[in-house]
């Protein structure tokens, strides 16, 4: 049996939608036929193994990180009370609001009620359930811990989740003091300082240097400043065209690991984003180099996905994991002497877990320090800007004082 999603017209000539599940498209018509609607469209959800042809395919698109956390989680909890898989991801797709998600879950739920495992059900939607989701499923399928991985699942996507909220409120308020700096000061030179020298111009006494350097500037954002918007507009959409480039990218993320404090920011983010995810894949019974290769793609920063998947080889040829991460020279630390820690100990899960905490936690203070120093300093040149604007309107006023006594 397989889902389907379909678009018909009810009785009263209004187009409806939905999904329905059928064991194939004309069972689904026949079903639209004797509830009086007229099928217009019916397609199955997800590409089936071998099929024929091309199918329409809703997982082309990600779902957020938010919607992905609480599935993972419902799931997670049906499951541990002992709810059958495809029973579980029934009563899910019936719980959530969205069409497109519960489209999903439905076609992934025909894979399993045609004999598949869960893990290749997930597979029909890599954009949705990535690499590290499907892995980890189907090693808890084999083990026969399913419902544990599926926990260890809610709680990485969950952290992911509060840390990225957490980097986006930081990060929102320098974003739009920035923005609202440089708006200001575009709008006091392009419309107001005009307005103000103008007044000065008509006299015909030679202005100051600041006050002439002012007005030519205000002049040039009259003349072009349209321009100017539209050439920094290309001038940015051209640079995230080349970054889909890899050596463009691969350039631009050498070049963050070289800049002094972006440096320790993409290492720490990275080496947390890497424990945390080589620390599941670890506990849930992925082998070793499936499980660095796997965390060697959540990275996002080039250097160290290559470094990690070089790690990888060394391990093969009987090297440390963690002699091999101190070779590439990427990762903190911290980090490589807690994984030390747990190979010599035999509890490398704990210590990559401990790891993830550590370089999270450094990554916030960091951050905080870092914009608590940012967001005054860029008040101080704002207020700088603007003084110096008024410096120089002032100046000729001063003049005229002083040639009037």
């Amino acid at each position: 049996m397989g889902a389907f999603e379909f678009v018909a017209l009810d009785e009263q000539g209004r187009q409806r939608k939905g999904m329905r599940e059928a064991d194939t498209a004309r069972q689904i018509r026949q079903q639209l036929r004797d509830a009086r609607w007229t099928p217009l469209e019916v397609h199955e959800i997800a590409q089936r193994e071998g099929g024929s042809r091309e199918r329409r395919f809703v997982g082309l698109r990600g779902i957020s990180s938010t919607d992905l956390a609480l599935l993972t989680r419902q799931l997670a909890t049906l499951v541990r009370s002992a709810l059958p898989v495809e029973e579980a991801l029934q009563a899910v797709a019936r719980q959530t609001e969205k069409s497109r998600i519960k489209a999903i879950l439905l076609a992934v739920r025909a894979k399993v009620t045609e004999g598949h495992s869960l893990a290749s059900g997930l597979q029909s939607f890599p954009r949705v359930f990535p690499e590290l989701f499907r892995a980890t499923v189907a090693a808890g399928e084999q083990s026969g811990h399913l419902d544990t991985v599926l926990e260890r699942l809610a709680d990485y996507t969950e952290r992911r989740q509060i840390l990225r909220q957490k980097m986006g409120l930081a990060l929102f308020y320098p974003i739009l003091l920035t923005v609202m700096a440089f708006l200001i000061t575009g709008l006091l030179l392009a419309f107001v300082v005009p307005e103000v020298v103008q007044v000065f111009a008509d006299i015909g006494q030679q202005l100051p240097p600041l006050t002439r350097a002012l007005i030519a500037i205000s002049e040039f954002l009259q003349a072009n400043g349209l321009l100017m918007l539209v050439l920094g507009a290309g001038l940015v959409a051209l640079w995230f065209w080349l970054l889909r480039r890899e050596p463009v990218r691969l350039f631009a993320h050498r070049l963050l690991l070289r800049m002094p404090l972006l440096a320790k920011l993409v290492r720490g983010s990275n080496a947390a984003r890497f424990a945390r995810t080589f620390s599941i894949l670890m506990g849930s019974g992925v082998p070793v180099l499936e499980a660095l290769r796997i965390s060697a793609q959540v990275l996002a920063n080039l250097p160290m996905r290559h470094a990690v998947l070089q790690v990888a080889d060394r391990v093969r040829e009987g090297s440390s994991i963690h002699s091999a991460l101190e070779k590439i020279g990427h990762f903190p630390p911290m980090v490589i002497h807690l994984i030390a820690s747990g190979e010599a100990s035999g509890n490398l899960e704990e210590m990559l877990e401990r790891a993830a905490s550590n370089q999270e936690r450094e990554l916030e203070t960091f951050t905080a320090a870092l914009l608590g120093l940012f967001e005054p300093l860029l008040i101080l040149l704002m207020g700088g800007l603007v003084l110096l604007i008024v410096v120089a309107i002032l100046l000729p006023v001063f003049d005229l004082n002083q040639l009037v006594r």
